[in-house]
């Protein structure tokens, strides 16, 4: 499988707390595009979470028993609602945006997975609906 991590949008974004700016990688880039290992029976979430904490890269998740899924609240300290109430990571698989939890889609060989940050619900990633 393929991961990638990107904020791109936040790349000298006004709305974002200066603060939160000095987080963000001049490129956007927070984990570039790289082929990793994933087991049979491994969601998304497993991929990102085994990854991020291989790498060192901090991330922060809740599960939720309601939908039965983890909900990636940060990852490299950018978090949920930091760029407005639109805003937070959403992920694509193969181009495609899932429309349920990252802990419920079992990855295939040759998936390419991209975490992405989005200010505005995924209309500015391309994952809008």
């Amino acid at each position: 499988a393929t991961l990638s991590v990107t904020c791109a949008v936040l790349v000298e974004n006004a709305a974002l707390d200066p603060e939160k700016a000095a987080l963000v990688p001049a490129d956007g880039v927070i984990f570039p595009a790289a082929s990793v290992e994933f087991y049979p029976g491994e969601s998304v979430f497993n991929l990102l979470s085994r990854e991020m904490r291989k790498n060192g890269i901090h991330m922060e998740f809740k599960s939720s028993a309601a939908y039965r899924t983890a909900y990636v609240e940060g990852i490299g300290n950018l978090y949920e609602f930091d760029c407005g109430a639109l805003s937070g990571w959403m992920y694509s698989v193969n181009g495609s945006f899932p429309n349920y939890g990252c802990s419920l889609f079992a990855l295939q060989d040759g998936d390419a997975v991209c975490w992405l940050y989005t200010c505005d619900q995924g209309q500015d990633v391309g994952g809008g609906q």
